[in-house]
């Protein structure tokens, strides 16, 4: 191998690493969401190691936070975890929330309080959407982070979620980031998936995705 290309990807592998020991700064996301309303949970994992190391504590909810979250029922649920790669949820996230909940709105659903986890695995959605009641959970998670991107963010989309969903019972938009899946195409695909979803009773293997290339809906003021 030329040194030029072992060094390039030294460079790139010691990157993703890095990536993914990335933390969130909980503060200056919920400044770059607002006005929506914030509530900040943690996994059973009390720290990075324990988290990387023992992935089922970070699919439980820590019980007091349960016991502190308040119920929403009926309402369609975001739950922003940093996963594994901390930076593209610090990244991606805002973008995606400022594109998709006017989106939803306008179809008629109704949002609960933005959800900030930390040391949380995409089960812990599960958990979240069960105490507060929810009607729908969409997890926006930091994705592993590979050789060519450190920034990317992956949703999960889960119909009536409750401790004991499978993977296979949720639809994944994943590689939304500017080299990727834009924040409105990702938005736009969101809503599609949200409305099959409650048409069909279902999310996961029995939804495909079938969205068709025109927009869903007009942009802000147009008919």
């Amino acid at each position: 191998m030329p040194t030029a290309a072992h060094l390039d990807f030294q460079e790139a592998h010691a990157r993703a690493r890095d990536a993914v020991h990335s933390t969130l700064d909980a503060a200056a996301l919920e400044a770059a969401v607002a006005p929506l309303p914030v509530l900040r949970v943690a996994s059973q994992a009390p720290d990075r190691r324990s988290y990387l190391l023992r992935p089922d504590l970070g699919r439980r909810l820590r019980e007091a936070d349960r016991a502190a979250l308040p119920a929403v029922p009926g309402c369609f649920l975001f739950v922003v975890a940093d996963g594994l790669c901390a930076t593209g949820v610090q990244e991606q996230a805002p973008k995606l929330l400022a594109a998709a909940v006017p989106l939803l709105r306008r179809a008629g659903l109704a949002i609960g309080p933005v959800v900030l986890a930390s040391q949380a695995r995409v089960a812990l959605g599960d958990a979240i959407g069960e105490a507060m009641g929810a009607a729908m959970v969409a997890v926006l998670i930091g994705e592993r982070p590979g050789l060519s991107a450190t920034d990317s963010l992956g949703l999960y989309l889960t119909l009536a979620p409750r401790r004991g969903r499978t993977d296979a019972e949720r639809n994944c938009i994943s590689n939304i980031r500017p080299g990727g899946l834009d924040a409105r195409a990702a938005a736009e695909k969101l809503l599609w998936l949200t409305g099959a979803a409650l048409r069909l009773g279902a999310t996961g293997v029995a939804l495909k995705d079938e969205q068709p290339n025109t927009p869903l809906l007009a942009p802000e003021g147009q008919a």
